[in-house]
């Protein structure tokens, strides 16, 4: 596989590298943060030897490598001298959302040892003033939400949010192991008689179809599934639109084995059946009621 292209994140810090970063790993790209930029010719040789199939690679560099101006533009050039095509996206905010930014998350500023954050600010735009003179494009994020961000980022690389990469991600969780944080819509199934009371359904879990039969032989169960697989229907274009990569159901219930599996389970064979990417998840499945 040939390494086709490569993108360089910079900018100030605060301004949205790592929200940066997530998208295009979302696109496809292998990327690296806070790379030294005297690293970069390095990692492009690894790639070029064959041993690793990367086409396309994108690295986050910040003002916290040593020698970040000099090693910088050396790399750029030597890439250049190899005729590598290569994108450098550069982020920037106003001093106040920054503030703001590094208010919010209690972090200071790299340089602001010695400083306030503010004068690091200051001290890290004149340090990245030569990088910013040569970028491909300067995004200033002050104003934009997260879903902007993407939208300008892949506006500018000629690329869209789209149903061929879009992923549903559907797993089963107790509550009593406590819920999934990274989930965007969480269901209870405790509201479906537990098979947990039922003695020839105890030690099994939702995988085995004398426990599913159970669950799925009650008419809320079967509703339910229903509503579930139209409402993810009528909100995926809008979490395509938004820039979303991944939408995640997660489907609970008391220890995780039954009820929750069973839902999950049938969520995710109804959307596989109908041609959409979907990867399953059973988060307590190994571990006892």
């Amino acid at each position: 596989m040939e390494l086709k292209e490569i993108v360089v994140i910079t900018g100030l810090s605060g301004a949205g590298k790592s929200l940066a970063v997530n998208l295009f790993e979302d696109m496809g790209y292998y990327c690296i943060d806070n790379l030294p930029p005297v690293l970069i010719k390095e990692f492009v040789k690894l790639i070029k030897s064959g041993k690793h199939k990367m086409d396309k690679v994108a690295f986050v560099i910040d003002i916290r490598a040593t020698d970040f101006l000099s090693d910088f533009f050396d790399s750029l050039k030597r890439l250049k001298s190899k005729h590598m095509r290569f994108r450098i996206i550069y982020l920037e905010a106003p001093n106040d959302v920054l503030l703001k930014r590094f208010s919010e998350t209690r972090r200071t500023h790299p340089l602001a040892e010695g400083r306030t954050n503010e004068e690091a600010i200051e001290e890290e735009r004149l340090r990245l003033a030569p990088i910013k003179a040569v970028a491909d494009i300067i995004i200033d994020t002050g104003q934009m939400n997260n879903a902007q961000l993407g939208a300008a980022i892949r506006e500018f690389m000629g690329t869209k949010a789209d149903e061929k990469h879009f992923k549903i991600v559907v797993q089963s969780f107790g509550y009593k192991k406590g819920m999934p944080s990274e989930a965007d819509f969480i269901f209870d199934m405790r509201f479906i008689p537990n098979p947990f009371y039922v003695e020839n359904l105890r030690n099994l879990n939702g995988n085995d179809r004398e426990v599913r039969d159970y669950v799925m032989s009650f008419e809320e169960s079967k509703y339910f599934a229903d509503e579930v697989i139209s409402m993810v229907e009528r909100l995926k274009p809008s979490f395509i639109r938004e820039g979303k990569a991944n939408l995640n159901l997660a489907f609970g219930c008391t220890g995780g084995q039954h009820r929750s599996v069973t839902m999950a389970n049938v969520v995710y064979e109804i959307l596989t059946g109908r041609g959409e990417k979907v990867v399953l998840r059973h988060r307590e499945i190994s571990s006892g009621n």
